[in-house]
């Protein structure tokens, strides 16, 4: 075997044997390899899948069947030391950055898989072919596993599992913001982590309240901790017109957008959870690709327009004084994108019931 493939790997592992996955940030990305996950437990139930992530984003793995552990970082060294005393039989670097590559090394496994061309590649000894960015990001994540071994076939969707206790807070948190446990709500998410991807918070505005007057559906506004500046500024344009849940951990996420009807946001962490809660989602796009990020395997419009410099980092617009690829998204394609998508759910419901 050459020191850079390994066709067997995963077939030669023994019954029993634990491999490490290493997923640090982000949310998104944590979301996106459930797949590979699901895929590589139904093929050898008998491995024990373990899974590193930030504390933060542990929630996304709880309940999932195909991870036999979840595993938080802490301190470099004490998560080194304590994951060198597991004895895994092969880790692999799903992150692929300094600190995860330093880990890693430290880990000691007897086989360590990663992307060719990444940073300290002499830690691995397992390198596989690095696909681009020009596939979804689950059919980039899955490849590691597919170089190892893997049968290749048809891929599993995304997954998450709301808790029940988490479904009950939210529910109380609904039903105090005006929203009764059995009313069919949507979910707005405005924010995005750069400002390229950010579509307006008037149009946010202005989507809620066509969904309330033709739909019947009660927006309930979803904004992170880390985005004040837009439920400060919601509140001030709406005072309490919508409900805005602002306060929310991962786990409460997880199961308000499990219950919803639909799930309309940017390009983010939430537009992911929605597809692994197989909710209907549309997703506006701005400077991401929509090839690499669109949500995965569940009824969902991407709602995106093109320019010739998309994709780009998003720190800045490259091209224009201004994000024309996010402003240029108009208000009535998103609602045709809604019109559709609620349309489509409906008719799935009724074939359903018969």
């Amino acid at each position: 075997m050459k020191p850079r493939e390994s066709p067997s790997l995963l077939k030669d592992l023994p019954r029993g044997a634990e491999v490490l996955i290493i997923r640090l940030r982000s949310l998104g990305d944590v979301v996106l390899l459930t797949p590979a996950l699901s895929a590589l437990n139904s093929w050898r139930p008998d491995l024990r899948l373990c899974v590193l992530v930030e504390p933060a984003l542990a929630p996304v793995l709880e309940g999932n069947p195909a991870v036999a552990e979840i595993l938080e970082m802490q301190g470099f060294l004490s998560t080194a030391a304590k994951l060198h005393r597991r004895h895994f039989s092969a880790v692999y670097n799903q992150h692929a950055g300094p600190t995860s590559a330093l880990l890693t090394a430290a880990i000691g496994a007897p086989k360590r898989i990663c992307w060719t061309r990444r940073q300290f590649s002499f830690v691995y000894n397992v390198l596989v072919p690095d696909p681009g960015n020009k596939i979804h990001t689950v059919e980039h994540r899955i490849e590691q596993f597919y170089a190892t071994g893997l049968p290749r076939g048809p891929i599993p969707p995304a997954q998450v599992y709301p808790q029940q206790d988490a479904c009950a807070a939210v529910a109380k948190k609904l039903a105090e913001n005006g929203v009764p446990q059995d009313a069919k709500y949507a979910v707005i998410h405005p924010g995005a982590k750069y400002f390229t991807k950010r579509w307006s918070l008037d149009n946010f505005i202005a989507l809620a309240q066509w969904l309330k007057r033709k739909h019947a559906i009660a927006p309930v506004f979803s904004v992170g901790a880390m985005e004040k500046q837009i439920a400060d500024e919601l509140c001030q344009k709406c005072g309490r017109q919508f409900a805005l849940l602002d306060s929310l951990d991962l786990r409460e996420l997880i199961a308000l957008i499990s219950g919803a009807r639909i799930v309309i946001g940017n390009d983010s962490g939430p537009a992911h959870l929605a597809a692994a809660a197989a909710c209907p989602v549309v997703a506006i796009f701005g400077s991401s690709s929509s090839v690499h990020w669109a949500p995965w395997r569940t009824a969902h419009r991407v709602v995106q327009n093109d320019f010739p410099c998309n994709p780009c980092a998003g720190d800045r617009c490259y091209a224009f004084a201004e994000p024309r690829c996010i402003m240029s998204v108009t208000l009535e394609q998103v609602k045709t994108a809604c019109d559709l998508l609620l349309a489509e759910s409906a008719h799935t419901e009724r074939l359903q019931s018969l």
